[in-house]
């Protein structure tokens, strides 16, 4: 038997209709669909089915969207009986892991989410933040330009470690475009990023402040499977080391390479990613290119990992 990771996509993944194809399907996900238009009181499967993109892209929407996309796709697959060893999501894909783990009911989930993408979005005026992808180089050495950089012009840290040779940087839109010449003059190609905050930042840290509260507000539960934290590439099971990590998630960078590293370090031969897109996967084979990557995204790619799965393929 396969030994097996559930991931799950973060925010960037979403495209309007995505699950939709699921939710005609299957009631289980549809379900899914209902039950958060009734946690948040609007008709958030409005948005993620008929869009439009523009609106559907606010932190706000997005990051509950994706949420609810994830977890409708997990319960139609959940019902095939495949169990992962470790459950892990980038940035806002930790909460859909942490759902699938029990450490959090679905509705409250989608809540909190709804709150931290207005949090994010408050934390900093529009305009006044920036991230870019860096496509190459040593982390170390993007470490140090961005420690120099913020020294001098204003704050730029790593945000997202996803893969060898992809890190993303985020900050004050100064300071990231300032790392960002000096990154290409070392030759890296640097890719600025349309989004509507510096994510994963120390400028974050009003929003997890706000976020505290939120949080107080919902049980938590012990996991009942390992959930790899983006804050530390370490699982966690208790629910106070939950709290701790979904706090200094927001201000902190996904370690998202050292996560997949851990889990393929204890024995993980099978990532299975449950969401839109494929983001993941390709994050995964750039960590290692040999180890399977299967994707639940719709009923034809669902199917395709059953089979897989089971070894009819």
């Amino acid at each position: 038997m396969a030994k097996l990771a559930f991931v799950f996509p973060g925010q960037g993944a979403q495209t309007v209709g995505m699950g939709k194809a699921m939710a005609d399907a299957y009631p289980e996900a549809r379900a899914v669909f209902q039950e958060a238009d009734e946690a948040l009181g609007f008709s958030l499967s409005d948005i993620i089915f008929d869009g439009p993109e523009d609106k559907l892209r606010l932190t706000y929407y997005t990051q509950p969207a994706i949420l609810t996309t994830s977890i409708a796709l997990y319960r139609v697959f959940a019902k095939e009986g495949f169990t992962p060893a470790y459950v892990a999501g980038h940035s806002l894909g930790e909460y859909s892991a942490l759902v699938v783990a029990g450490a959090l009911d679905f509705a409250d989930a989608v809540r909190v989410v709804h709150a931290r993408g207005k949090f994010m979005d408050e934390a900093v005026p529009a305009g006044r933040g920036a991230m870019s992808a860096i496509i190459g180089g040593d982390r170390a050495d993007i470490q140090a330009v961005c420690e120099q950089v913020s020294q001098t012009v204003g704050v730029v840290e790593l945000a997202n470690i996803n893969c060898p040779g992809q890190v993303v940087i985020s900050g004050q839109a100064e300071a990231v475009a300032k790392a960002g010449e000096q990154l290409e003059e070392k030759g890296l190609r640097v890719i600025p990023l349309i989004v509507s905050g510096p994510f994963h930042c120390s400028l974050m840290q009003p929003a997890a402040e706000k976020l505290v509260g939120v949080l107080q507000q919902v049980t938590v539960r012990d996991a009942q499977i390992p959930v790899v934290a983006n804050v530390s590439a370490k699982p966690v099971l208790s629910a106070d080391e939950i709290r701790g990590a979904l706090y200094e998630q927001v201000a902190s960078s996904v370690l998202w390479d050292d996560s997949v590293r851990f889990m393929l370090d204890n024995g993980i031969d099978t990532f299975v990613e449950i969401g839109p897109g494929q983001v993941l996967s390709g994050l995964i084979k750039k960590v290692n290119r040999r180890i399977p990557t299967l994707s639940v995204q719709d009923p034809a790619t669902f199917e395709k990992t059953v089979s897989a799965l089971r070894g009819e393929v």
